[in-house]
């Protein structure tokens, strides 16, 4: 918070600024006060230092921590000497690492609080005896307010993409904007040698897609010692460990723009020389960790005349860090592609504050302004000599996106008005630069640092969330005050998971994404549509039809021991589309199924109760039967079908007139052999769009008649090669209006009704609804049925 205040001048209240960053999209996750963890702990005076008589590593000292009376102290340190100010927890303090001090002997010798050490403070790790403090240090002041951790700490989850706001001003820059203070930025106090940074350094970009802009500064005579303690202690607040003067700057500087920064020992660089370029293949760079890393060839590297020396983007390398030793110093800030940062992150294994911020998006703008910065500060805290001017390559200048915006469209987009006047002061003070234009429409040049900006619809969002998301009014949206009626395909969709529930098949889900060899298996790797950047082979390719998932999951079953499976899924499937590069058209054209796959044992397993039976062709059939049925689709009828993927003996499609519904039938042996399938697979699969458009989702009641039902049964003698249902239609339709069902009940063909010829059974109803039949009526309909199946099928009633 201190040095969000240096930025932008803030409201007293830490909530309120929390408050104001969360509602505005940068949430605030925690608020940690530093010098609440040290209450109770005081800058005291040592005033006389002795041997413990009981312990040669104990003493016994006298402290003033202001008050009346000196405290006896236990102390096990020997770092300090008398007159020393050291930190001192006063009884019933609580320690940062949960040490509760309380008054006690030690060694016989009573002891009135504890002198503390750094680590003891939560300051550090280091551990080396107490913690002398500045000899101006007031005696009884709150060690917090002597230390300058009185400060607030506040933890902010930036989304993706929001890169701006990975700094001090990038998060100011929304404070400035959201309670109208400007932004004051760095005062950046430079003073150049008379000699060129040019004459002592060259740099060369080899990929200046990678590397869109690099640039450095040279600092010489520099000594390289301990940050001061205000840098020290912001780095630590942000969860960054000091190290050196020359290295905290750039760290510093990172957590001020935003802009990763490396610092080169010069004299470590081979020919004074930058190049950065693409791996070559074998090579290896020992990172600042440590290990030595094989790169890849689509690594960026940053070289140095002879070998690579920094994993562009992610990790420097061991070669050429800064030493004790350092004296001059090349300073670089640059911007590389963050795909290619994202990647060698991730092949290496390497995170780090540089690569977080590269993956997401830097500003390309700020880097003249960020080495200036660390160059003045490395003249200030390392009392080293800027040289003149920056080296710079930028081949390719990024210009900025321009973007329109209508101020109607605000209104029409939020619901509330809001001022044109208003609109362009917020934007304003969020860096974006009216370009051109009046209230009622006006073009602005987006930031650099704003990756995420690039439409009309953006600029209106930054509008909202700077004057208030609550700003919006309260109201339904249209069309919420009446009720819609349910999608047909919704409804269909639900009917049919009913209808297979009911007949025991359970539901699956896939991948859309599947081997091109099992689509060959079925004789479907044609007109597929193959992803780009596939997880894996197994997954290359987006299924053309539902049974390439369905079979494997079969596959799966019967290899983990199970007796039986009845599986199906709803989905899509995806042809590639002939139009799919032509005026924004998809890739693939996308069909709706519902498919089955049925195997084993009916039952799922072998039952005492039960005979053994299998699935067959005819549980598949019944399973698509009871879709038809609980859509109430009727007129439909099965017909031998040849299909790539069906066995001949066992396979059918589906028809309502001309319209298909489906298929049905069993997995073809040659499929079976591709995909090392189990035997006796029986799938089906229906279009959903068809089933949509033949359904009567509102079914029509038919009154129950009050007269009695005649039945008879009709034997009759055909072709074998004729279909049954064939017979059945000619049937019902010579027997209206008084038949109304016709049922197969048996089928029979042997020596007795000649070779080529089959006998087919039907059970008919004879109905009226006004009347009982009479005999009469009923022989007379029954002999023209006969007559009529006789003549047009060839058949002949069987005695």
């Amino acid at each position: 918070m201190k040095w969000l205040a240096e930025l932008v001048e803030l409201p007293a209240s830490v909530d309120g600024v929390a408050n104001l960053l969360t509602m505005s999209d940068l949430e605030v996750e925690a608020i940690e006060r530093q010098g609440a963890a040290l209450e109770g702990v005081v800058v005291a005076q040592i005033l006389s230092s002795e041997q413990h008589p009981n312990a040669d590593k104990l003493s016994v000292t006298k402290v003033s921590m202001g008050g009346a009376e000196p405290l006896q102290i236990v102390c096990g340190a020997k770092n300090y000497k008398v007159g020393d100010k050291v930190p001192l927890a006063t009884v019933g303090t609580k320690l940062p690492n949960g040490t509760e001090i309380k008054a006690s002997a030690l060694r016989g010798v009573d002891s009135f609080g504890m002198l503390c050490s750094s680590r003891e403070l939560g300051m550090n790790d280091e551990h080396a005896g107490l913690l002398i403090l500045d000899p101006s240090a007031q005696v009884g002041t709150p060690v917090s307010k002597q230390l300058g951790l009185e400060d607030v700490i506040l933890t902010l989850n930036v989304t993706p993409n929001r890169p701006d706001a990975l700094s001090h001003l990038g998060v100011a820059r929304d404070l400035s904007a959201l309670i109208g203070q400007p932004i004051k930025k760095p005062a950046i106090a430079l003073a150049e040698a008379s000699t060129s940074a040019a004459s002592k350094i060259s740099i060369r970009v080899d990929d200046p897609v990678g590397c869109v802009r690099y640039g450095a500064r040279v600092v010489e005579g520099l000594t390289v010692k301990p940050s001061p303690q205000w840098v020290q202690d912001r780095l630590r607040a942000c969860g960054v460990r000091p190290i050196s003067n020359l290295v905290d700057v750039t760290n510093f500087v990172l957590l001020e723009y935003g802009q990763p920064m490396h610092a080169f020992d010069l004299d470590q660089l081979a020919g004074a020389q930058i190049i950065v370029r693409r791996a070559k293949a074998g090579e290896h760079l020992t990172t600042l960790d440590g290990k030595d890393r094989e790169l890849s060839a689509e690594d960026l590297l940053i070289c140095d005349r002879d070998h690579a020396q920094v994993l562009a983007g992610v990790m420097g390398g061991a070669s050429s860090e800064v030493t004790a030793k350092t004296t001059r110093v090349l300073l670089e800030a640059a911007h590389f592609q963050p795909a290619t940062v994202r990647r060698s992150s991730k092949r290496h294994g390497l995170r780090s504050e540089s690569s977080h911020r590269f993956e997401r998006g830097t500003d390309v703008s700020v880097i003249p302004e960020a080495l200036d910065r660390a160059a003045a500060l490395l003249a200030q805290l390392g009392g080293g000599t800027v040289l003149e001017g920056r080296v710079d390559v930028y081949p390719k200048p990024v210009a900025p996106k321009r973007v329109t915006l209508i101020t109607s469209h605000v209104e029409a987009l939020l619901g509330a008005s809001v001022p044109a006047a208003e609109c362009h002061r917020i934007l304003n003070a969020l860096g974006f630069a009216k370009i051109s234009g009046n209230d009622e429409q006006a073009v602005f040049e987006v930031p650099l640092a704003r990756v995420d900006v690039s439409i009309e619809q953006d600029l209106i969002e930054e509008i909202v969330r700077i004057r208030g998301f609550e700003s919006i009014p309260t109201a339904l949206p249209p069309g919420l005050t009446r009720l819609e009626p349910e999608p047909a395909i919704a409804l269909v969709e639900r009917k049919v998971r009913a209808a297979l529930a009911g007949q025991g098949v359970d539901e699956v889900l896939n991948y859309s994404f599947v081997s091109p060899n099992d689509l060959e298996a079925f004789g479907e790797n044609k007109s597929t549509v193959v992803v780009a950047n596939p997880l894996s082979v197994e997954q290359s390719v987006l299924r053309t039809t539902m049974f390439a998932g369905l079979v494997q999951n079969v596959i799966r079953a019967a290899r983990h021991q199970a007796q039986g499976v009845r599986f199906y899924e709803l989905g899509r499937t995806y042809q590639a589309s002939f139009d799919g590069s032509k005026k924004h058209a998809p890739a693939a054209n996308e069909t709706p199924q519902v498919a089955g796959a049925l195997w084993g044992m009916r039952e799922g397993a072998r039952r005492w109760s039960a005979k053994d039976s299998v699935n067959d062709f005819y549980d598949a059939k019944m399973a698509v039967q009871a879709v038809l049925g609980a859509l109430h689709i009727e007129g439909t009828s099965f017909e031998p079908v040849e299909n790539g993927w069906y066995h001949p003996r066992a396979s059918a499609v589906v028809r309502k007139g001309d319209s298909i519904l489906g298929t049905v039938g069993e997995l073809h042996p040659r499929a079976l052999k591709k995909l090392d399938a189990p035997a006796g697979v029986y799938l089906f699969q229906l279009n959903v769009d068809a089933l949509v458009q033949a359904s009567v989702l509102v079914p029509h009641a038919v009154p129950l008649t009050r007269f009695p039902s005649v039945f008879r049964d009709l034997a009759v003698v055909v072709p074998a090669e004729m279909a049954s249902d064939a017979v059945r239609e000619v049937i019902l339709e010579v027997g209206k209006p008084l038949v109304d069902r016709a049922d197969v009940f048996d089928v029979y063909s042997g020596p007795q009704v000649g070779e080529g010829r089959k006998n087919l059974a039907y059970a008919l109803r004879y109905q009226a609804l006004d009347r009982t039949l009479t005999d009469a009526e009923v022989a007379e309909a029954h002999a023209r049925i006969v007559a009529e199946v006789t003549s047009r099928l060839g058949g002949s009633l069987r005695a």
